[in-house]
C-alpha cells in the first residue's frame, strides 16, 4: 500500500462492490456491539494476524461512507488540520467567510490571531459551535412549529410542519441580518 497524500478525495461505488454485503455486516455489528456480544473487530483476512480493532471515530466514518455509498452516492473525504482559516471555516460551515469573521468579531466563535491579520480557528472550537447553533436551530424550529409532533402523527405532516418552522426561521433571520 502506498502512501496517499492528504488531499481531497472523492470515491463511487459499482455495483460489483457488494456493499449490501459489507452493510449487513455493520448492522450486525451494530446489533452485537448494542447488546455487548464479545469482542468486535474488523477483520481483513482469514488467519489471527489479520484482525484490528478500530478506533470509534474510524469505526463511524467507515460506516458513513458505506452507507453513503450504498445509497448510490459519491463520497469525498477531505482531511482538515486542526487549525483552519477562515475560508476553511467557512467551508465546513457553508456560509462565506465574511460570516466567518463576524461570526469571531461578536464573540460567537473563539479564534486566535496569531500574526496581524490572520485568524485561525481550532477544529474542535468550530465543530462545536456548529453543534451549538444547530441545537439553537432545532430550539427555534420547535418553539415556532404549530405544536408539538407526537409519535402516532404522520410523517409527512411532521415533514411539513418542520419545513415551515424552518421557513420562518430563515424569514426572521433574513429580516435580522437587514434591520
Amino acid at each position: 500500500m502506498t502512501a496517499e497524500p492528504l488531499d481531497q478525495q472523492t470515491y463511487t461505488a459499482t455495483p460489483t462492490d457488494r456493499l449490501a454485503d459489507v452493510l449487513d455486516f455493520i448492522h450486525a455489528y451494530e446489533s452485537r456491539r448494542s447488546t455487548g456480544a464479545g469482542d468486535q473487530h474488523l477483520s481483513l483476512g482469514s488467519d489471527d494476524e489479520s484482525h484490528i480493532e478500530l478506533p470509534e471515530p474510524v469505526y463511524r466514518a467507515l460506516a458513513q461512507i458505506v452507507e453513503a455509498l450504498a445509497a448510490g452516492k459519491a463520497v469525498t473525504v477531505a482531511p482538515q488540520n486542526q487549525l483552519l482559516t477562515t475560508q476553511q471555516a467557512a467551508d465546513l460551515l457553508g456560509v462565506s467567510r465574511p460570516t466567518v469573521v463576524k461570526l469571531i468579531d461578536d464573540g460567537s466563535l473563539p479564534a486566535s490571531t496569531p500574526g496581524t491579520k490572520r485568524r485561525m480557528i481550532r477544529l474542535d472550537d468550530l465543530i462545536a459551535y456548529r453543534a451549538r447553533r444547530r441545537e439553537a436551530q432545532l430550539q427555534a424550529i420547535f418553539e415556532t412549529s404549530a405544536g408539538d409532533p407526537s409519535l402516532d402523527d404522520d410523517p409527512e405532516s411532521i415533514a411539513e410542519q418542520l419545513r415551515l418552522a424552518r421557513a420562518e426561521v430563515g424569514a426572521r433571520r433574513r429580516a435580522r441580518a437587514e434591520g
